[in-house]
């Protein structure tokens, strides 16, 4: 956790002190292949372990109440938001149907209002940086579907690695088909909530 920590405090300050065309032109192209070697190991630890597939089996059905309670508590979550900050509870589920996929759901919400999609933005990209500092905690202290749950739609991507290394390898298949299910839902989710409350 301290590296990861370390990590992030690193990358702000190369980026306040130290900007060049070449990192600005570039840090794109540096995320996707990071990512992509993050997501290559992951997938070696999960082959290495013979019986991941196996293990998945138990969980039949139930494996689908992950994302689902995932979904349930990001908009539960909007909706208390909204009793403590100045937006509406249609906005504040609209903010929360990001799941953590700032791109989209800033995207989306910008037609509405820049401002609804600043926030949208920022609170998808806190979640994302909070799961990554708290991931390994509540993996240890709470269980591993609640560390899973944390990540939101980037357990399939960005958090997959961190879930890995918190947890056994059999939660990571776990957390990658909870990501997908994450991801798939908030192009639905978003624009249903936008319709429902004509925001």
């Amino acid at each position: 956790m301290v590296g990861i920590c370390l990590s992030i405090i690193f990358g702000v300050v190369i980026g306040l002190f130290f900007q060049t065309p070449f990192l600005s032109n570039s840090s794109d192209t540096f995320i996707d292949l990071g990512l992509c070697l993050l997501l290559f190991f992951v997938g070696i630890d999960i082959g290495d372990n013979s019986s991941v597939f196996s293990n998945l089996k138990k969980y039949g059905k139930k494996i689908w109440l992950l994302p689902l309670s995932t979904i349930l508590g990001s908009l539960l979550g909007g909706v208390i938001g909204s009793l403590f900050l100045p937006i509406s509870i249609g906005e504040g589920l609209a903010i929360s149907s990001g799941l953590g996929w700032y791109s989209l759901s800033a995207i989306e919400l910008s037609k509405i209002s820049p401002e609804l999609g600043s926030v949208a933005f920022l609170s998808n990209v806190f979640r994302e940086v909070l799961a990554i500092l708290t991931i390994p905690l509540i993996a240890k202290s709470i269980g591993s579907f609640e560390s899973i749950s944390t990540a939101g739609a980037t357990a399939m991507d960005t958090l997959l690695p961190v879930i890995n290394k918190s947890n056994s390898s059999d939660i990571s298949v776990i957390a990658f088909f909870s990501g997908v299910v994450l991801t798939t839902s908030v192009p639905i989710l978003v624009p249903l909530i936008v319709n429902i409350f004509k925001l």
